[in-house]
């Protein structure tokens, strides 16, 4: 059963951090999926993820095309599955569900700690991956750098 990572954003913006977090889980031969809550999000960061610097390009691409299982990191939105990924990153409070957590080797939640909706809704999620048994641990950027502050199961 895979960990859930939960990050609180109070520093860095989304697109960043998912930058760090995915070059990461390339390093690591993991497939991504990063969901966005719509496709105006995902439209955003596709945007971000080629305008980022040449040297740290993340290869990528969204999902409904031909090569979706080829990609290294596959955008998608909620309601496209993205078969054969070994980890999940979810931006702007697109919806995880514990099950699917549980047969992934990392799930990243990244949600804005400047939003009291996206904190209620980060909060609620916690909940039930902690209650459906998933290992969750909480990451705050409070010191200006990421320090586990919280960790169940």
């Amino acid at each position: 059963m895979g960990a859930v990572y939960f990050y609180h954003l109070t520093r860095d913006s989304a697109e960043n951090t998912a930058r760090v977090l995915l070059a990461r889980s390339l390093e690591q031969g993991w497939r991504v999926e990063l969901r966005c809550p719509d496709a105006d999000a995902a439209d955003r960061l596709d945007q971000q993820l080629w305008l980022g610097p040449e040297e740290g390009f993340l290869p990528h691409g969204r999902a409904g095309g031909e090569h979706d299982a080829l990609q290294p990191v596959l955008l998608t939105v909620p309601g496209q599955g993205s078969a054969g990924t070994t980890a999940l990153m979810s931006v702007g409070g697109a919806e995880v569900d514990p099950g699917e957590a549980a047969a992934l080797e990392r799930v990243f939640i990244l949600f804005d700690g400047h939003d009291d909706q996206a904190v209620s809704h980060a909060r609620s999620q916690w909940k039930a991956m902690s209650g459906a048994g998933c290992a969750a641990k909480y990451w705050s950027q409070e010191g200006g750098k990421w320090e586990m502050k919280a960790e169940t199961g």
